[in-house]
């Protein structure tokens, strides 16, 4: 059963191209609050993050981190997640980070003309899926994330960003 509190989101412009977009927040704040309300994972009280950065910051940390030293649009780190029960004292849970790079996503939402709106809450809706545990290695994980990804896009009257494949 969805639940309707909701994490807690901060946006981080870390790249001036971002100035051109004053939007963007408020885009990523509604595409995780949709998927958020959308799965099982009881994400009340938790915390994540999104960077805002440009193709050379997420250059550096695709290299850094996954050894492919070229920009991509979305990157997510999960955050590691203590066992055992949580008490009232407990520091929120941190769900993780995402990073996305504006060059590459306006870049992909100019081939496949589509609203920077739309890519943009697409991206942010796939990087909160893998901070959850969803994955896209194997082809029936892929299914069930994208599957999921269309229905919480659907729910924002954001057409399916999969349908032209």
């Amino acid at each position: 059963m969805p639940h309707s509190n909701l994490p807690m989101t901060e946006v981080l412009v870390t790249a001036d191209c971002w100035r051109n977009e004053p939007n963007a927040e408020t885009v990523i704040q509604r595409a995780i609050a949709a998927a958020a309300g959308t799965v099982d994972d009881d994400v009340a009280d938790a915390e994540l993050a999104v960077m805002l950065t440009d193709d050379s910051g997420i250059r550096t940390l695709n290299a850094n981190w996954r050894g492919i030293d070229k920009p991509t649009n979305v990157l997510s780190f999960p955050a590691l997640q203590s066992e055992g029960d949580r008490g009232p004292d407990d520091a929120p849970r941190m769900l993780g980070d995402i990073a996305i790079a504006y060059e590459t996503m306006r870049r992909e939402a100019n081939d496949e003309q589509k609203p920077f709106d739309h890519h943009l809450s697409h991206l942010a809706v796939h990087g909160f899926l893998h901070l959850i545990g969803y994955d896209h290695d194997k082809d029936d994980d892929a299914e069930e994330m994208e599957a999921l990804e269309q229905d919480i896009l659907a729910r924002l009257g954001i057409p399916d960003p999969y349908a032209d494949r």
